[in-house]
């Protein structure tokens, strides 16, 4: 028999030189052992393999890596924090996808308190960009789980959300003006921080939630705000879903500008936090079902955020939504209060293998998505346990599952399809998204053609290959092949 054929190089010849000329010896990582932290994605779903991580330290030598490698015709995969939730960020394992970093531009370019914006390069930590703006007597207020290293590249790739969305909205509506690399290396300059700009097209909004597969954002320009200069955070044990969903219409009725978060925890949730988080403290009696975290704050000193929270609060207990509540008194308070909802994702790898579902419905409908959801998860794998929380102020609840502890986490995640489709058919029925927050990257791209199909799906196409005809920039993910 003939021997076999040789495998294809993963790169053509002489183009690792050349990219080596564009970013010198820092900015060129081919070290099998140096590569292995970037080509696993954050939840170990994906293990892939790349010829070489390329390190950029400038809008520039953005411009010139992928003028360079468009021109050979291999295919690249931006990578900001690598905090994907679902495998936006990781190559697959043909080894031929080569990862572009933007971690060296990290730089904040500019602050303006009067315009209240700032510009940041895509490299820029989350947390970093938070504490530039405090340092200016300002705000930026995303905030989210994996904010001490996702980048601003990043969650304005993936649109992310977080916990103050019902107040400021996801990354989009954070977003000023954009600077992009192309997928053949032009650089797309659109900088601007105007909050009036009606010229054309707004290009600049086809990038944020793309995941990077029409161009790489290099830099933004982020809207700022007023710090909070009153504050008032408590924890609530509520009688149902409908009680949570009462008590934030109540807030919101009395004063919607004060609401920062507002946030759900079912009982099985702060109850593998109370066993697998150290230190973690519920300060409420006994325990409940239903919790919620309620985030007052104002820019203005003298509002009496504690009073209205203490205000509320006597009158939901007296209909009986609320059960029992504590009212943080101090900032190490607040802080504890948070934790409790932080930790969430951590207490749930703890106590096993589970499968998320990261879903929203309208805000009127999350009681019966937890309700309708947990009872069919329940159904499906008996012994399993439902573990919804997350930011029913805007309607998108974290809908996970955890293995039952007589099951293997082996079996357990044989079965991530079926209890994805499972709670997604709730989902359906009740006017939602699939994908609320994490975007679509590699998991869940066959979910688009049943859920984004015909002209939608049809116009997504044809955007992507106006913008990229080789398919080049992050092939493999968002559009379902």
């Amino acid at each position: 028999m003939p021997d076999a054929t040789p495998p294809l190089p993963a790169l053509p010849p002489g183009l690792l030189t050349a990219l080596t000329a564009v970013l010198g010896p820092k900015g060129v990582v081919t070290d099998a052992a140096d590569l292995a932290a970037w080509t696993t994605d954050w939840r170990g779903l994906y293990q892939g393999a790349t010829p070489c991580l390329l390190r950029p330290a400038s809008t520039s030598e953005v411009s010139a890596t992928v003028r360079l490698l468009a021109q050979a015709g291999v295919p690249m995969v931006p990578q900001g924090g690598n905090t994907s939730m679902v495998g936006g960020a990781a190559p697959d394992e043909s080894g031929r996808q080569v990862i572009l970093s933007l971690t060296r531009m990290n730089r904040i370019r500019d602050v303006d308190t009067l315009d209240m914006t700032m510009t940041a390069e895509a490299g820029v930590i989350l947390k970093s960009a938070q504490e530039a703006a405090a340092a200016a007597g300002a705000l930026f207020p995303l905030s989210l789980g994996a904010e001490g290293s996702a980048t601003i590249g990043g969650v304005l790739s993936t649109n992310a959300g977080g916990n103050t969305t019902v107040r400021y909205g996801n990354a989009r509506e954070l977003m000023l003006g954009l600077e992009v690399v192309l997928p053949d290396g032009q650089v797309f300059s659109g900088l601007r921080r105007l909050r009036k700009d009606n010229t054309g097209y707004a290009l600049k909004h086809l990038f944020v939630g793309a995941e990077g597969s029409l161009g790489l954002i290099t830099a933004a320009t982020l809207r700022l705000y007023p710090p909070a200069r009153a504050t008032a955070v408590a924890l609530c044990a509520v009688a149902s879903e409908d009680a949570a969903l009462a008590l934030f219409r109540r807030f919101r009725d009395r004063d919607e500008t004060a609401i920062r978060a507002f946030e759900y925890m079912s009982g099985i949730g702060m109850g593998m936090v109370r066993r697998h988080i150290e230190g973690a403290t519920v300060p409420v009696e006994g325990e409940h079902d239903h919790y919620c975290l309620v985030d007052l704050a104002s820019s203005r000193a003298d509002a009496d955020l504690h009073g209205l929270m203490e205000s509320v609060l006597e009158d939901a207990m007296a209909a009986e939504e609320v059960l029992d509540a504590a009212l943080a008194r101090s900032d190490a308070q607040a802080a504890a209060i948070w934790r409790l909802r932080e930790e969430h994702p951590e207490a749930q790898k703890r106590a096993g293998a589970s499968v998320k579902s990261d879903v929203s419905v309208p805000v009127s409908r999350t009681p019966e998505l937890i309700r309708r959801a947990s009872a069919a998860l329940r159904k499906l794998i008996p012994g399993s346990r439902p573990v919804p929380f997350g930011h029913m102020g805007d309607g998108n609840i974290h809908m996970n599952l955890a293995q039952p502890e007589d099951m293997s986490a082996a079996e357990f995640l044989a079965r991530g399809h079926d209890i994805m489709d499972t709670v997604n058919e709730v989902v359906r029925d009740l006017d939602g998204s699939f994908s609320a927050e994490h975007g679509i990257g590699r998991l869940k791209t066959d979910m688009m053609e049943s859920w984004r199909g015909g002209a939608e799906l049809e116009a997504m196409r044809r955007i992507k290959s106006a913008f990229d005809p080789q398919g080049l920039m992050n092939p493999g993910k968002v559009l379902p092949s």
